[in-house]
Formats: C-alpha cells, structure tokens, sequence
C-alpha cells in the first residue's frame, strides 16, 4: 500500500528529529513543521469524510506498553491521544512470560486519527527516552524520581504544543473558507458515543503524585521535541484517563 505523500513528508521530519546529531534548535524547528502538516492533515481527512469522498471509520487500536517507565510512556501516549480528540481506556496485566506488569491501552478513534497517533506516539517515545537518558538530576536527587517528573514535563508540553497545532489548523481553515470546526465537533462527538457503547461502566485513574525535579527539564525537552469489559489476563478493571 502506498503511503500518503503528506504522511511520507511527517515520518520523514520525524525521523530527523529522533536523529542525536540534531541540535535542539533544529528539533524545535522540526517539531513545530510536523505539528502544523499533522493537524492540517487531521482537517482535510474530516472534510474528506464529511463529504462521502473518503471513508474515515470509528475504529479502535490496541498498544502494549512494556518495560521500563510504563506510566509515564502510557502518560504520553494519552497526551497524545486527548490532543487528537481519541479517547482511551487501559488495563494493567501481567506478562506470563516475564512475570512483569504492563500496560494494555486501547485507542478509540477514527482511523485516520490513529494513523497520526500511532506515528506521534513511535517517534516521541524514542526522542523522550533519549532525552531522559541524557539528564541529569542534580546532586543527592533520585534519578528514578527524577526521570518520572522529567517524563511529566515531557507529556505535559506535547500535550500543550499538539492543541495548538490543532487549534491553527482549524482556524486556518476558516480563513479559507472551510468550516471546519463544526465538522470536527461533530466527530468529537461520534468518539465519544462509540467510546461510552464499548465502556459503559468505567473508573477514572487517580492522579499520578511525582515528587522529582526533572519537571522543568522535561517540558524544555517537549519544546524540542519533533511532532511534525471483561478482564484480560487476570487483569484490574478497566481504567480511563
């Protein structure tokens, strides 16, 4: 299948991101050039499919997040996800293999939508991992408390630099005529009645408490960043965010 030449040219700024040799400067500058095609991207889908030109169906995608930093990888991918008006529900499980706990994430949205979370959500988890490696807490700190709260920082501005983008793209598209917004209200809505028929009865998570001072570190990091049921497996009940 061939890929669209718009998705081609975000992968690629993306891929320039992720690269070490890149200078934060040069980070920066390609992570606000992704957001911008991204959430352009993200419009021209909704008109596509508010027009019966392209089908853009509710669908849902699973994410297995193993390893090390579970919540604060799973923390990022929400961000992600409530930028991108997707909604989400996760359970924590044990792999039998390892005897580790994990995370199950399972991504309601259309498809078009998932498409650009799944890429936001590769390329951002390697460019946060590289950079919470390279940090450093200062002297007598923990480095674990403090990677957490770095990751905290992290998700936070992805979160804030993603709506953004979202938001000029809409109004880039009323300028030229297109209404958009209405459009994209009305498929906010959709993922929402398809997300509640699927989990009716659902806890909210608590709050995260991170007490590390890597918070500040962490949220310079994401300024850089390039954007361009049942149980399971003996797993707690479901949880949302």
């Amino acid at each position: 299948m061939t890929q669209n030449p718009k998705l081609a040219t975000i992968k690629g700024l993306l891929a320039k991101a992720e690269d070490p040799a890149a200078s934060p400067e040069e980070a920066e500058a390609y992570f606000a050039r992704a957001a911008a095609l991204m959430s352009k991207y993200g419009v021209e889908k909704a008109m596509l499919a508010e027009t019966q030109q392209e089908t853009d169906n509710l669908t849902h995608r699973a994410f297995d997040i193993k390893g090390k930093y579970v919540p604060d990888r799973s923390a990022l991918l929400f961000s992600i996800t409530h930028a991108l008006g997707a909604r989400n529900v996760y359970w924590t499980l044990t792999d039998y293999e390892t005897g580790k706990r994990y995370r199950k994430v399972k991504v309601y949205a259309h498809e078009s939508t998932l498409e650009r979370i799944e890429m936001l959500f590769a390329s951002l988890q390697l460019q946060a991992l590289n950079g919470m490696a390279k940090a450093r807490p200062s002297y007598g700190q923990s480095t674990t408390a403090y990677r957490k709260s770095w990751m905290a920082g992290f998700s936070s501005t992805v979160r804030r630099r993603l709506d953004q983008a979202e938001e000029t793209a809409v109004q880039e598209s009323a300028q030229q005529g297109v209404g958009a917004e209405l459009v994209l209200v009305k498929r906010d809505a959709a993922v929402e009645r398809f997300f509640k028929q699927a989990h009716p009865k659902l806890k909210t998570a608590p709050r995260r408490r991170l007490t590390g001072t890597g918070w500040n570190d962490g949220r310079a990091a994401g300024e850089r960043a390039q954007l361009d049921g049942k149980q399971i497996g003996g797993a707690r009940k479901a949880l949302t965010v």
